[in-house]
């Protein structure tokens, strides 16, 4: 049997068993123009024959590619009216949008296609939204999340069938989810299908193309040939227990169990975390594991998860939401010219710097070092403001020093009195209390090093 006319049946089979469409169902596509969703749309249009589906293709140009997005989208419109095929399309300056939201490329580009999904379906009365995920992007989303710390529920991967993160009661299912790309590209090349291939996708700045172009060929190829199988069952494992934690939770809070007073304590650490990460999402958050252990040990203690607003949880597992009223910027400011040697005292700290040539610094607590030539000979002493980002080293580009304060757990009254030195360019190279700036770190090619000190007056 033709290899496209076994991948028909098996689609067919699994969007059956699965019950992603009903007979006679409306569904938008989404197609991008890259192969995977190609092939997907050749398959739901042959299988539409069969099932009268009616169909309709969405593309979403997110205007990152100048002129090949457009080549994109032209291909995709063009494949459409072959097929006889209505179009939902729309685009968006995602580096704009990345950029006034302090989004990665990635997230922005995430959102705004949700987005547009969600009110093309909505708007055409479309329940369901077929999407061209499959096996391979699962393996890669385990890598993705496991390196960013997921618990189980992250590291069961996509689901075939899922609600819109953009819209609840639009549903996205995924039909290709057990398929292998190179079995994809067999159908691709036996039904002829015309597909453009995305040049970023073979870019390393990504941590997903690193992933599926470093790190997983490394893991087939000394470690275990059958990785990807492997991650799969594993993924399937764990979507299972995760799925059993959730129904048992549910019905924690069905039964109010949460009434005796020692109840939360009395549960396994797993559906302790569960429950509060529960309650959270029930609150509209969407909280990191620290942000979720700091609760679950912590009875009575606020955590802060944003602006003006904290959480904690009562002896119960209960978990409340607490806004603050805001507080005003500290706007003192200190403008100090570093010469040999020197010492002040800002915001309730006193200061000490004395510039060194390049040795073997000696780190104790309350001194750091910081590459003087890039710090400068001038510096400004200030509070935190708000808008302010920071580099701490380590990291790759600069995050808002709110979040920074937040996931250092950094007590709300104390981020406005914390000391923060910027450089007379206004660059941040240090934060009381945090890590020292990435840019100024000292280097193989440091020649003087600033040797800077403090300490609070506690009285």
């Amino acid at each position: 049997m033709r290899p496209v006319i076994v991948l028909l049946e098996h689609i067919n089979d699994s969007i059956e068993r699965q019950k992603l469409f009903r007979r006679g169902e409306k569904i938008l596509v989404a197609v991008s123009g890259g192969m995977d969703s190609m092939v997907l749309l050749h398959a739901l249009r042959r299988l539409s024959v069969r099932h009268r589906w009616r169909l309709t293709v969405a593309h979403f140009n997110h205007q990152l590619r100048g002129g090949a997005s457009d080549a994109d989208e032209k291909l995709v419109r063009t494949t459409a009216a072959k097929m006889k095929l209505p179009v939902a399309a729309a685009g968006a300056d995602v580096k704009r949008f990345a950029k006034q939201g302090r989004l990665s490329i990635e997230m922005a580009a995430r959102k705004l296609r949700h987005e547009f999904l969600a009110r093309a379906a909505r708007e055409r009365g479309i329940k369901t939204v077929a999407l061209a995920h499959h096996a391979d992007d699962q393996v890669e989303l385990f890598f993705l999340r496991l390196l960013r710390g997921a618990g189980t529920q992250g590291l069961s991967g996509m689901k075939w069938q899922s609600p819109s993160p953009a819209d609840k009661t639009i549903a996205l299912a995924r039909p290709l989810l057990d398929l292998h790309k190179n079995q994809l590209l067999a159908f691709a090349a036996e039904n002829k299908t015309r597909y453009r291939e995305d040049a970023t996708n073979r870019s390393t700045d990504f941590l997903r193309n690193r992933i599926r172009h470093e790190l997983l060929p490394l893991l087939r190829g000394n470690y275990q040939p059958s990785a990807d199988k492997m991650i799969l069952r594993v993924m399937e494992i764990l979507g299972a227990e995760s799925e059993f934690i959730t129904d048992v939770v549910n019905g924690l809070s069905a039964a109010g169990d949460s009434s005796k007073a020692n109840a939360f304590d009395d549960l396994p650490v797993a559906l302790q975390r569960r429950l509060v990460q529960s309650r959270l999402l029930a609150l509209g958050f969407a909280a990191d594991f620290e942000s979720i252990e700091t609760l679950r040990r912590s009875p009575g203690i606020p955590v802060s998860i944003g602006p003006n607003l904290s959480v904690s949880r009562n002896a119960a597992g209960d978990v409340a939401l607490h806004q603050h009223q805001a507080r005003a910027f500290n706007n003192g400011r200190m403008v100090v010219r570093l010469g040999r040697a020197g010492d002040i005292v800002f915001g309730g700290a006193n200061f000490r710097w004395a510039l060194r040539s390049k040795k073997k610094p000696r780190f104790v607590r309350g001194r750091e070092f910081f590459d003087a030539d890039k710090v400068g000979t001038e510096v400004l002493l200030r509070h935190w403001q708000a808008g302010d980002r920071f580099q701490p080293i380590g990291l790759k580009s600069r995050v808002k020093l709110q979040d920074l304060f937040i996931n250092a757990k950094v007590p709300r009254e104390e981020r406005h009195e914390r000391v923060v030195a910027t450089t007379s360019a206004g660059e941040i190279f240090w934060v009381e209390g945090l890590r020292i700036g990435e840019r100024f770190k000292l280097g193989l090619r440091t020649k003087k090093q600033l040797q800077w000190e403090w300490s609070r007056n506690l009285c």
